[in-house]
């Protein structure tokens, strides 16, 4: 059997190892460290969140801000090219003394598909960009982030990019970082 799976496991495949933290500055000081390591295929866990956790693990900043923003433009422009299309072009009719275009009554509209297109985008692009559903991973831990801190690194054998990952290093290593309990993690198919 390989060293990637084992007998107690039910034959499951090794999804990786996980440490887990007393405290958050604790978890922050030991992610910095897996990552200047070259492990990059690893999460963390956490119970609410932790600042600058996400620049210690080596994200880069989401681009839900950009798609939140044009979006809400194309609401803005749409709104105010169906009222002044409406208005101007295909139903030309004075009201109240007002031009065709008379943009100020036309501001409620612009403002409300601009939060419409900027919420519906927002969502889906929350979802897109978080990989939601996913239906390929499952849980190792329901309780994972309601009261601990944890590490997980992945098995990323599959990814020529990362590091090779070897258990035994990889224990003795978050070990070295501070965990305080460390378990393998077993999954069902999850490669």
């Amino acid at each position: 059997m390989s060293d990637h799976t084992n007998a107690e496991s039910g034959g499951q495949n090794l999804a990786g190892v996980v440490g887990f933290f007393k405290d958050a500055s604790s978890l922050t000081e030991a992610t910095k460290k897996i990552r200047n390591a070259n492990y990059e295929s690893f999460d963390t866990f956490t119970p609410y969140p932790v600042h600058g956790l996400e620049s210690a693990q080596g994200l880069k900043r989401s681009p839900l801000p950009y798609i939140t923003f044009t979006f809400g433009l194309a609401g803005l422009a749409c709104a105010f090219l169906l009222q002044y299309w409406t208005s101007a072009i295909s139903w030309p009719i004075i009201v109240g003394g007002k031009p065709f275009n008379s943009w100020p009554a036309f501001v409620p509209v612009m403002f409300e598909l601009t939060i419409l297109f900027a919420g519906i985008a927002t969502v889906f692009g929350m979802f897109a960009l978080n990989r939601l559903p996913n239906t390929a991973k499952k849980s190792f831990d329901s309780g994972i982030t309601r009261d601990r801190f944890a590490i997980m690194v992945d098995n990323s054998n599959n990814e020529p990019a990362c590091k090779k990952f070897e258990v035994s290093e990889v224990e003795s290593f978050l070990s070295s970082v501070g965990a305080s309990d460390i378990r393998k993690v077993y999954s069902e198919g999850w490669f």
